[in-house]
């Protein structure tokens, strides 16, 4: 499964998601508030990072069908939520997938690069957002538990959302 592709589509709807830069040395741990849980509506094993009050997206619903993902199997992704800014070009999100606790992922996506991954188009205007995609999770996943982090901000470093979740397999 193309790891852009499930956190934009999180992103952009207002569903894939603040805080400085990953070091190279920061664990997830260090990154997340880990004092409570800020579980994203919906059903999902999707989490925000902390305090999402001031970010430009506001989630109202995000499913995933199965829930948990299967392996082998497809993963059909709906959410809705309230773009409360433009995304404009430079925008970008910082992901990191991690199996148990090595980092298999760390890297950075320039988010209107890759808008037509999930079927938008740079500008994406503030407003009500809809998104439904599906996608194929390969059945050759090892056995364990991976954990997969989205942080995305505008151009001017103004936090979009930031996303977590543990899937097992």
């Amino acid at each position: 499964m193309n790891i852009y592709t499930l956190y934009a589509l999180l992103t952009f709807c207002g569903s894939t998601s603040a805080g400085s830069f990953f070091q190279q040395a920061a664990g997830l741990s260090d990154l997340l508030d880990t004092s409570q849980s800020y579980p994203v509506p919906g059903n999902s094993p999707m989490e925000f990072c902390g305090d999402y009050s001031n970010d430009i997206i506001d989630i109202k619903d995000l499913t995933i069908v199965p829930n948990p993902p299967v392996k082998g199997e497809s993963l059909t992704i709906q959410a809705t939520g309230m773009l409360k800014e433009k995304i404009t070009a430079g925008a970008f999100v910082q992901i990191t997938v991690k199996y148990g606790l090595i980092t298999l992922v760390r890297q950075v996506f320039d988010l209107c690069e890759n808008a037509d991954q999930v079927d938008l188009e740079c500008p994406v205007d503030a407003g009500e957002k809809i998104l439904k995609k599906t996608v194929d999770i390969p059945s050759q996943i090892p056995p364990g538990v991976y954990t997969v982090m989205g942080d995305a901000y505008t151009v001017d470093q103004t936090p979009i959302t930031c996303l977590t979740a543990k899937v097992q397999f």
